[in-house]
């Protein structure tokens, strides 16, 4: 019950503010953290695809995915370790309710 109520919402959300609107300030946001985290010594971006969305995918040299997590988990930035058979990666998603602030925070957590 509760998971379509959250449901509902989402979907008023989205047609209040338009998924056009959501869509670019998503992709905007996900294109300040990927740059942001490019430009430090230490961080390598891993994001592949002529269009990029909110999802950031990276990696903290000297630093097993877990402990990048952990790390910035301790600090109140949530991240999820995403596995394949090639190895394992950090993965940060952005929304739009989330602020250019709030990007730079992270940036600036990441390198540690």
């Amino acid at each position: 019950m509760g998971g379509q109520i959250g449901l509902a919402i989402a979907a008023r959300y989205a047609q209040w503010v338009g998924i056009e609107a959501i869509e670019v300030r998503v992709k905007a946001l996900g294109a300040l953290l990927r740059w942001g985290l490019a430009e430090r010594p230490g961080v390598s971006v891993h994001d592949l695809g002529v269009e990029q969305c909110g999802i950031v995918t990276f990696l903290k040299d000297g630093e097993e995915p877990g402990q990048t997590r952990d790390r910035l988990r301790a600090m109140n930035l949530n991240v999820h370790v995403s596995r394949s058979p090639r190895g394992a990666i950090v993965r940060a998603s952005v929304h739009d309710y989330n602020d250019e602030s709030e990007a730079e925070r992270f940036v600036r957590a990441v390198p540690g």
